[in-house]
C-alpha cells in the first residue's frame, strides 16, 4: 500500500535547525527570535577568589542594584572555551586497550595536555547581560539599551555592548560548532556561489 504524504505534512516535517532554536536573523543591535529581538552586554567578570569577604558582598549588592533597577535583565553564563572531555574519554579507552608501552606513554602525555589545557581555560567565563524587545519602537530600544548598559556601569562593572561577531562567537561556543563563531559565513553554503555569476544568469 502506497502512503501518500501532503505536500504541507511534508514541509512542516523538514524544519531547519535555525527554526528549531528559535532564531530568525541578525539585527543591527543584536539577535531576532521568534520570542523577540535580544541585546547582548557583556560583563567582564571578576575573579573573586583574590577579594575580601567584604568585597565580594559589595559586588553583590552592586549586582542586586543593578537588576532591581533593570529587573527584565536575563542573565547568561557560558564558557569561552571548548569541551575535551569526548577527547579524552576517547583516549583512555584507547589507552586501555593499547598493549605497547610507547603508544600509552603517548596517549598518557595527550590527556595531561588537555587535562591542563581544560584547567587553564576553565575560569574564561563569560557573563552577558540580555534584554528582550518585542514591539517597542527603535527611539525607545535606543533609550532602553543606554539606560541598561548605565545602570551596569554605573555600579562598577566594565561592560559593552555585543556587536554580531560576538553574538556568532557565543552562540557556536554554545552549541559546540566552533571557538571561531565569527568565522562562519550567516548563510551555509553561500561561500559556495558566485553571486554575480548567478544574478548575471538570471538577469
Amino acid at each position: 500500500m502506497i502512503k501518500i504524504i501532503s505536500m504541507s505534512k511534508r514541509k512542516k516535517n523538514k524544519n531547519s535547525v535555525q527554526e528549531f532554536i528559535g532564531i530568525e536573523t541578525f539585527t543591527k543591535r543584536g539577535l531576532k527570535t521568534k520570542y523577540g529581538e535580544l541585546v547582548y552586554f557583556l560583563i567582564s567578570p571578576t575573579n573573586i577568589s583574590v577579594l575580601s569577604n567584604e568585597n565580594i558582598k559589595l559586588k553583590i549588592r552592586h549586582l542586586m542594584q543593578v537588576l532591581s533597577a533593570q529587573p527584565n535583565i536575563e542573565i547568561t553564563c557560558i564558557d569561552s572555551c571548548e569541551r575535551f572531555d569526548d577527547n579524552k574519554n576517547f583516549m583512555l579507552q584507547r589507552k586501555n586497550r593499547e598493549t605497547n608501552p610507547a603508544v600509552c606513554d603517548c596517549l598518557s602525555k595527550d590527556i595531561d595536555y588537555l587535562d591542563n589545557i581544560q584547567i587553564e581555560m576553565s575560569t574564561a567565563r563569560q557573563f552577558m547581560f540580555s534584554v528582550r524587545f518585542r514591539k517597542e519602537k527603535d527611539e525607545q530600544i535606543f533609550n532602553r539599551i543606554n539606560r541598561v548598559q548605565k545602570a551596569i556601569s554605573e555600579q562598577g562593572f566594565e561592560v559593552r555592548r555585543l556587536e554580531k561577531d560576538d553574538i556568532k562567537r557565543f552562540i557556536a561556543i554554545y552549541f559546540g560548532a566552533s571557538m571561531q563563531g565569527e568565522l562562519i559565513p550567516d548563510i551555509d553554503g553561500k561561500d559556495c556561489f558566485d553571486e554575480e555569476k548567478i544574478k548575471k544568469a538570471f538577469a
